[in-house]
């Protein structure tokens, strides 16, 4: 055991709530700093309890494909050239500014880009080692447009660990940046707060929908194309209960006219909670199906664990890393993708079999704590951290 506590950074590319990313970062960055000094670079100011956050100016808001909190976020495959500059300007001296002040043992990079292109450097002129977290949604950016391909791979090359989010992901990743990296990757999962998310009273849910024993069905996330909730909401009228979608994004309003003009009475949408977790946490406890139709190789979406841990068996494609997480016919379910009828047959089953549900609902739980509690997941960061950082600083 060190006898000397740690010195973190993190350096975040997104706000801290409203993606997996964010999500993600947080709930790592607090519980690594239960035992050690964390700090983190991102472009929020919200506080985080054992975390001093560094804000990042942002000149634009950009994403790899949108986000809840910036209405008006461009697309990284759309800015200009020049506009890439001024954002690896940004962050380049907001990493530096921390570095400066806090002076870490090491670095943790959440996205393969464009963070990394900073750690790059920093490694060379500071000699501070970094690790590089793959999430997944940067993948499609860099397979589309090779202006992030070289700058990326040298800052892979030069990381002391590559840590994807799934299997899944350590294998599109292979195939984006190509095999050299294979030595140097470490798949962990991420996680969910065991002790925060677990079963609470739902009453405050049931007043403000202004129902008593109704079924309930609850999607959670961005919406997207890539989520697949168009084929929830073609799925709703078969449905044997209500379906709620938190959440908002581009295709909401694709959503919305097609609940109109199909004349669907049972899908409510209730948009983006925010960072009101609490509110979330009873939507999951309340919800007898939680669904996730995704239609892409989605890296590992953390809703499904904050789900399960609430004791809400899912429904969900066999898509990109969820298999880590859901076993079929045990905790939950699988559909085929783009399939309104699989999803019917799926959900009903659960709606009309409480002995199942309750069944599926206990073994949820359990794999939660069992594989994907923060603290196991932390002990795994934090042991790479140990390998790799360097005391000397």
């Amino acid at each position: 055991m060190l006898k000397n506590k740690l010195k973190i950074l993190y350096l975040q590319t997104f706000p801290l709530y409203g993606s997996g990313s964010g999500t993600y970062a947080r709930y790592l960055a607090q519980e690594i700093g239960k035992k050690h000094k964390v700090t983190m670079v991102c472009p929020d100011n919200r506080e985080l309890k054992g975390v001093k956050i560094y804000p990042i100016k942002m000149p634009f808001y950009v994403s790899f494909t949108g986000h809840p909190e910036w209405k008006n976020s461009r697309l990284y495959k759309d800015i200009s050239n020049r506009e890439i500059l001024q954002i690896y300007k940004s962050f380049l001296n907001h990493a530096v500014e921390a570095v400066e002040d806090f002076k870490p043992n090491i670095i943790h990079v959440h996205h393969a880009f464009p963070f990394s292109w900073a750690a790059r450097f920093i490694k060379s002129t500071y000699q501070i080692p970094y690790v590089i977290s793959i999430h997944g949604s940067e993948l499609p950016t860099a397979q589309k447009d090779k202006r992030y391909i070289a700058l990326t791979m040298d800052a892979l090359r030069k990381a002391k660990r590559i840590i994807p989010n799934s299997y899944y992901t350590r294998d599109w990743m292979l195939k984006v940046f190509g095999d050299e990296y294979r030595q140097q990757i470490r798949v962990i999962p991420g996680g969910v707060d065991i002790n925060r998310f677990k079963k609470t009273n739902t009453s405050e849910i049931d007043k403000m929908l202004g129902i008593k024993d109704e079924k309930i069905i609850v999607f959670a996330g961005k919406l997207t194309v890539y989520k697949g909730v168009k084929y929830l909401v073609k799925a709703a009228k078969k449905i044997k209960g209500k379906v709620l979608i938190l959440g908002d994004g581009p295709e909401r309003k694709n959503l919305e006219k097609i609940v109109k003009e199909e004349k669907i009475n049972n899908v409510k949408f209730l948009g983006h909670l925010g960072s009101n977790t609490d509110f979330l946490i009873k939507f999951y406890s309340r919800a007898n199906v939680f669904i996730a139709p995704s239609i892409w190789d989605e890296p590992l979406g953390l809703v499904i664990l904050e789900a399960m841990a609430c004791e809400t068996p899912v429904v969900v494609t066999r898509k990109g890393g969820i298999p880590l997480a859901v076993k079929d016919g045990q905790n939950g379910f699988f559909i085929r993708p783009r399939n309104s009828n699989d999803i019917v047959e799926k959900v009903n089953l659960l709606l009309t079999n409480e002995n199942l549900r309750n069944k599926m609902a206990k073994k949820a739980r359990q794999i939660a704590e069992e594989k994907f509690s923060w603290e196991i997941i932390g002990e795994k960061f934090e042991n790479i951290y140990k390998n790799f950082a360097n005391y000397k600083i």
